[in-house]
């Protein structure tokens, strides 16, 4: 994979701007990347090669989402968010696509969640729910008095994984994985449903049960100033939200209640990532650090120190085994446990 000698297995060039977005399809086979000229590039990752390329929205892709295994196991639909506050599903086999209009600003976060719907946020304040198949708006959520930065579903780790456990191992046959991946959301999904959380520039989160109700399960407020990212841990019990206030702050996953505050970081707080056993938590900062936080034991583990500037990305691999982070420095780190 290139870990060992810190070097990449291939780099994949085409685009001419930015990249903004990146997301792994639910079966590993392909790559789809979105950058700031609207572009969507589809690519094998196998090979490093570009598999097509197309002009997708009128200004910048914000981010990606497939459609989760059990329910297409061609694993070939995906949306795309975009600054021009459309959602476009593409299918990556013929590269036909389909528009869902009815956000007034940029679009800043989507979800492709394991009900069969699509979760969008933006700048508008609102958050839609699409019918994916039917492309219909089913639900508005309203609530928050600004920007909706980021949502996150309490599903999302058993969507992103699909039918790979922690260990990145699958079933042999196709039909067997696609049990496997359903198997893994019924379990996630449970009785209380496919949660929504949502992060907001107006200090607060929000807890939402989205196919079954347009008005907020809990108002979360605590916050000093805007709330950037939010997660749900892999067993849904927890949330961890990351603030501008420096802080990141625990809530109950199931009622939204506040549990604990986490602080250290002296600067603002860009994202969060949890381990797959939710027993650990990483921050990304302003300060150009990393922390690692015991959920369990309430305290600080390790500080990461290595960025020579902000740190704006950090995620946890679905094995536990290591952290990926990137920030303004132009440098990809990858810490191994």
């Amino acid at each position: 994979m290139g870990f060992k000698t810190n070097l990449p297995r291939w780099i994949l060039k085409g685009h001419k701007d930015w990249v903004l977005a990146v997301s792994w399809c639910p079966n590993g086979t392909l790559l789809a990347s979105g950058d700031k000229r609207g572009r969507l590039l589809m690519w094998n990752p196998k090979n490093g090669k570009q598999r097509w390329h197309l002009q997708a929205h009128k200004k910048w892709i914000t981010d990606i989402s497939w459609e989760p295994m059990h329910r297409n196991r061609l694993c070939n639909r995906l949306v795309t968010a975009s600054k021009d506050g459309v959602l476009k599903i593409f299918n990556s086999i013929n590269r036909q696509s389909s528009s869902l209009s009815g956000h007034t600003d940029t679009v800043n976060c989507v979800r492709w969640g394991g009900e069969g719907f699509i979760y969008s946020a933006g700048r508008d304040r609102t958050i839609r729910v699409w019918d994916a198949d039917k492309k219909t708006c089913v639900r508005l959520l309203k609530g928050h008095a600004h920007w909706v930065n980021h949502i996150g579903l309490s599903t999302d780790y058993v969507l992103r994984c699909g039918p790979f456990d922690r260990y990145g191992k699958r079933p042999a046959t196709e039909a067997d994985a696609v049990a496997a991946a359903q198997e893994r959301f019924d379990e996630a999904r449970g009785v209380r449903g496919e949660l929504l959380v949502s992060a907001s520039d107006d200090l607060t989160l929000m807890l939402w049960n989205p196919t079954q109700s347009d008005k907020p399960v809990a108002r979360m407020t605590g916050h000093q100033k805007l709330v950037n990212h939010v997660c749900f841990s892999p067993d849904g019990r927890t949330i961890a939200s990351a603030s501008f206030d420096k802080s990141v702050r625990l809530w109950d996953g199931l009622t939204g209640k506040y549990m604990h505050t986490f602080r250290g970081h002296v600067g603002n707080v860009y994202q969060v990532a949890w381990s797959a056993d939710s027993r650990l938590l990483v921050s990304s900062s302003q300060d150009s650090t990393l922390k690692i936080w015991s959920v369990a034991k309430r305290k600080r583990l390790l500080e990461l120190p290595g960025h020579a500037d902000e740190v704006y990305g950090v995620d946890w691999a679905p094995d536990s085994h290591s952290v990926v982070s990137g920030g303004k420095d132009r440098m990809v780190r990858i810490w191994n446990r």
